[in-house]
């Protein structure tokens, strides 16, 4: 089942003498921050109203909070996570929330192996990497490119792929040649 609500980042500390915050947010694109006027604030989730925000650095931007206008008020929402309302964001086709894809199980798409399932994503540049965790606790890897990542289906709860040659060679306990160690 969906979350309702993802998380989009946590405030870590005040900015300034106007009530501003510093928010680590967790979004693939800062630039998303600059979408929402709205977000939900705690276990709550507390409507709250964006004012403005700006980007600090890579992983942190300042916001400022409707209502929130001192440090002192600023100070009281250290450690509070913001989120989203996932009705209040329009993916495009075949995109999806990272947060939806973790826990998924991963089957070969020829010949239904199940290999376990995501527990994790790397964004690292060209493509995403996928980690799935096996029922074995050993962790596997895949590039998410057409070639591996065959079909995605979040309503299911299943990934499809199709290894490239010799890419859980090494999990398996397979050398270089094919042979086993």
């Amino acid at each position: 089942m969906r979350k309702q609500y993802l998380e989009m980042g946590k405030i870590t500390k005040t900015q300034g003498l106007k009530g501003e915050v510093r928010m680590q947010y967790y979004c693939d694109s800062p630039d998303m921050l600059e979408e929402f006027d709205v977000l939900y604030m705690g276990k709550e989730k507390a409507e709250v109203e964006i004012e403005k925000s700006r980007y600090l650095k890579s992983d942190v931007a300042v916001i400022k909070i409707k209502g929130i206008d001192t440090p002192e008020d600023a100070q009281k929402l250290i450690g509070k996570m913001l989120y989203l309302n996932r009705e209040d964001v329009e993916l495009p086709e075949d995109v999806w929330f990272i947060q939806d894809i973790i826990g998924l199980e991963v089957v070969d798409a020829d010949d239904g192996t199940v290999y376990g399932k995501v527990d994790e994503i790397y964004q690292n540049g060209g493509a995403d990497v996928y980690s799935i965790k096996t029922s074995d606790g050993k962790q596997l890897m895949f590039p998410a490119i057409p070639e591996v990542l065959i079909n995605t289906d979040v309503d299911n709860g299943k990934i499809e792929i199709r290894p490239l040659d010799g890419l859980f060679d090494i999990y398996r306990g397979k050398g270089e040649n094919g042979d086993e160690d």
